[in-house]
């Protein structure tokens, strides 16, 4: 005797009656709803899920698709792991469980998406890595199913979406670079149509606006998520008749590169450039000079994501409307050393006529 049946004989009540207190039905009573919980923890007792979805409609998990790539286990970088025990622990409360979907980043992600919808095998979906304009959405949207996204889009229809405030990132990293005598101001943003390069990018235009500097397309640089793209901007940021003094990073990664660039040329981070980076991570924590950049919450911004979710499956009235939530999860800087003043870096003598060389260096050497 195995399951409810065997729960049943051993309270001495109806599998009826055991079913709806398992399943917090009404018509049980709290003691004997208490009394059959402790029993099933007792014996271990798992519910069939498959006869619980088609019972319910419901499959008791929520997706969450990002993409994979073999450059971001490289560095390590742990984003999806802090903001993935976020969602699972508010998931978990619930009495719901998280699906992890990666898809490989040379896999056509809409396909891979597609798949999962039809499979129905979840309740809800969180979708990162948006696009300015992306069909996942569309795809969510038509096939009815609750959702949210971790970054923003332009979709016609109204959606839920969690993102990083990059506006506050870029006004606030333009004026403290501003504030400290830099007015060549380089910037970085992703390849490709990922919507959160084009907020980015909007941004620090406003922000070099406010401070009356012209906005200059030849000190944006594309770049991916590889130290290596820090390195091979380095020697563009400082070339030409009217370099970079600083640039801003969308990928913070790409600071490592920028760093051992510069080190090969005899030029120190902060007094031949500053840099300012994105996100503080592991991966730069320990960088010298140490780097200036922003404190995220990952495991808020993964319970904001679960939140998302559940608002959307909580049942309510027909006349209630659901607002779905769109949240811009707080960025606050962390001053570091790789960014100082510019005329503080203008008085190292040494270190300035030590780039001049080098950079004659290097251009003797291109020719």
């Amino acid at each position: 005797m195995r399951g409810i049946s065997r729960l049943a004989h051993e309270l001495g009540l109806s599998t009826g009656t055991v079913s709806r207190a398992l399943n917090d039905k009404p018509g049980v009573n709290g003691q004997t709803r208490q009394l059959v919980l402790e029993a099933a923890q007792r014996i271990g007792y798992q519910p069939n899920q498959a006869a619980r979805t088609l019972a319910s409609g419901r499959t008791g998990a929520i997706g969450f698709m990002f993409e994979v790539y073999p450059e971001v286990a490289v560095i390590g970088d742990n984003f999806y792991l802090g903001v993935i025990d976020g969602v699972q622990s508010t998931l978990a409360s619930h009495g719901l469980d998280l699906l992890v979907l990666p898809c490989p980043g040379r896999q056509p992600r809409l396909a891979y998406l597609d798949r999962w919808v039809a499979r129905g095998l979840v309740d809800g979906m969180i979708l990162s890595n948006t696009d300015r304009v992306d069909p996942h959405i569309d795809l969510l949207q038509s096939a009815g199913i609750p959702f949210v996204t971790l970054g923003r889009s332009e979709a016609s229809k109204e959606f839920a979406w969690v993102d990083l405030d990059f506006e506050h990132v870029a006004k606030t990293a333009v004026d403290r670079l501003v504030a400290g005598g830099h007015r060549r101001i380089a910037v970085t943003v992703p390849f490709g149509e990922l919507n959160h390069g084009y907020v980015f990018l909007e941004a620090y235009r406003e922000a070099l606006k406010k401070h009356g500097i012209a906005f200059d397309p030849d000190l944006v640089f594309r770049t991916g998520l590889g130290v290596e793209d820090g390195y091979l901007i380095a020697d563009e940021l400082l070339g030409g008749p009217d370099p970079a003094t600083a640039i801003l990073l969308i990928y913070e990664t790409a600071a490592v590169g920028i760093y051992r660039r510069l080190a090969e040329r005899g030029l120190r981070p902060g007094a031949d450039l500053a840099v300012i980076g994105l996100r503080d991570e592991a991966v730069i924590r320990y960088m010298t000079p140490s780097l200036t950049c922003f404190e995220l919450s990952l495991f808020e911004t993964g319970a904001t994501l679960a939140e998302a979710i559940l608002a959307q499956l909580a049942p309510r009235a027909k006349d209630d409307g659901l607002r779905l939530k769109q949240v811009k999860m707080a960025m606050h800087i962390r001053p570091g050393e790789s960014d100082p003043p510019l005329e503080a870096a203008r008085n190292k003598g040494p270190r300035r006529r030590q780039r001049s060389s080098a950079l004659a260096t290097t251009t003797g050497a291109s020719g």
